[in-house]
């Protein structure tokens, strides 16, 4: 089974460029909620973690826990997401939170790590590994880059919940109809929903989440490839509906299969456990190739070159983007003629009439449009394509979207629900796109002169898989 589509890392990478740091200060005061709950689980396994030092974070987003665990814990090592443009954000962070140490950041893949063989004391994983359709092959990738007698903790991975209908995805609470909020309320609303609440806005965005893990399949797949554990569960309580059930099973294990929730485990690999040689200055000598797999040098410029191959990365903002070469070239397009991304400055240049001035900050940049508004895109890809819009709705303004390439319609979708959105349309065959985008109905603010619909951040063209 494939861990991930080229499709779900593209949309992932195109998610947390948004959600890092679009909203600043929603995003910092959630990653710092974020670490006191993580902080406290390590801090509860620290006697069976043992030797931090080097550390990895594997789909650290922002990095903000890998900061917390190099200035609260003082340990040295990696924070790795796919998203390099959330890793650069991060330094935001360490500016806010005054921050003295800082993580090695690079962008890479969890299924094909770019560390090599037992180069690591510790890794971690937060909220990440149900991304995958096949866990194991990150649990193999995380066995094999640790140290004999090395420690693996994931945290905030959901359960499966045995207690729900499974009627459909919900959102998250700011984005739940009026009805779907009195039942959250309650403690109700997981007894309908299909896999976990705030699944729908990933799922809508094109990332697909595994959610078929109870306790029992989570033990296995930990005795499969370590020796030893601990274990922590989280059961909700949101409200009278699961406080009451929660209090009659009488026990943590048996709510947790009951109302599902989240477990944290640590596992420890195999063998002796002994010291890992690590350098800050010198810290190239724990990576490897991700295309050839051998050892990687540093250079004068800061670059990072493989000692056999042609690969390369040098720090950009901060950041070593040490995906294989052929992915990085796909999920970093840059400035291309079939991209229109309007964080980049040259983005103007393939839109043409309808578009109001470019407004927002970091991951976050987009144009307000009114009823109608076109843009140029010229293919650089062989094959089928399909035409990717990347949107906010805002809330109390429930709109209909149409799409429309070289005149004729190609996708008509209702948006009902506030917030970020992605749709995608088949293309006919052409080399180059005159895209149109249509929207109503139209609403306007006292303080303004314009008409609103919906706000764009993204049109692309990707290939159809």
């Amino acid at each position: 089974m494939e861990a991930q589509s080229l499709a779900v890392k593209r949309a992932e990478v195109e998610f947390h460029n948004f959600a890092s740091l679009g909203q600043p200060e929603r995003a910092i005061a959630h990653y710092a909620e974020q670490n006191v709950r993580r902080g406290a689980v390590i801090r509860n396994h620290l006697s069976f973690i043992g030797e931090m030092t080097p550390f990895l974070e594997i789909g650290s987003n922002v990095g903000h826990t890998s900061y917390m665990l190099a200035n609260e814990f003082g340990a040295s090592g990696f924070a790795l997401d796919i998203s390099a443009d959330s890793l650069r954000y991060g330094v935001a962070l360490q500016d806010r939170w005054r921050l003295s140490r800082a993580p090695i950041r690079v962008a890479g893949d969890a299924v094909n790590l770019p560390f090599a063989d037992g180069s690591l004391r510790f890794v971690m994983a937060f909220q990440m590994l149900s991304q995958f359709m096949n866990m194991e092959s990150v649990f193999l990738e995380v066995k094999r880059v640790l140290a004999p007698g090395g420690t693996f903790l994931f945290a905030e991975e959901p359960l499966k919940r045995k207690l729900t209908l499974s009627l459909y995805r919900c959102p998250y609470y700011d984005t739940m109809k009026p009805w779907e909020r009195r039942l959250a309320d309650w403690g109700l609303l997981g007894y309908l929903v299909r896999d976990v609440i705030g699944a729908h806005q990933e799922e809508s965005f094109g990332i697909r989440q595994n959610h078929t893990m109870g306790i029992k399949e989570w033990h296995q797949l930990i005795r499969t490839h370590f020796v030893d554990a601990e274990y922590e569960m989280f059961v909700p309580e949101r409200g009278w509906g699961e406080r009451i059930v929660k209090s009659a099973a009488m026990s943590e294990w048996r709510a947790a299969r009951l109302l599902g929730g989240t477990l944290a485990a640590v596992c420890r690999k195999a063998g002796a456990s002994s010291p890992v040689g690590f350098n800050q200055s010198d810290f190239q000598m724990q990576l490897r190739c991700p295309d050839c797999y051998s050892t990687m040098n540093r250079d004068a410029t800061d670059t990072l070159r493989c000692s056999k191959c042609s690969y390369r990365a040098p720090n950009e903002g901060g950041v070593y983007n040490l995906l294989p070469a052929s992915e990085r070239a796909e999920l970093y397009p840059g400035d291309r003629e079939d991209v229109i991304d309007f964080c980049l400055p040259s983005h103007a240049e393939r839109l043409l009439e309808g578009w109001y001035d470019l407004e927002g900050v970091f991951g976050n940049k987009y144009r307000w449009i009114g009823e109608h508004a076109a843009a140029h895109l010229v293919r650089v890809k062989p094959g089928p394509q399909r035409l990717r819009i990347r949107g906010h709705a805002s809330e109390g303004h429930p709109v209909e979207l149409a799409a429309r390439a070289n005149g004729h319609e190609v996708g008509r979708w209702k948006l009902d629900r506030s917030g970020l959105f992605i749709v995608e349309a088949d293309l006919p065959e052409s080399p180059e796109y005159h895209v149109e985008v249509n929207a109503g109905p139209s609403w306007s603010v006292s303080t303004d002169d314009r008409v609103f619909t919906v706000n764009l951040s993204m049109i692309r063209l990707v290939p159809r898989d």
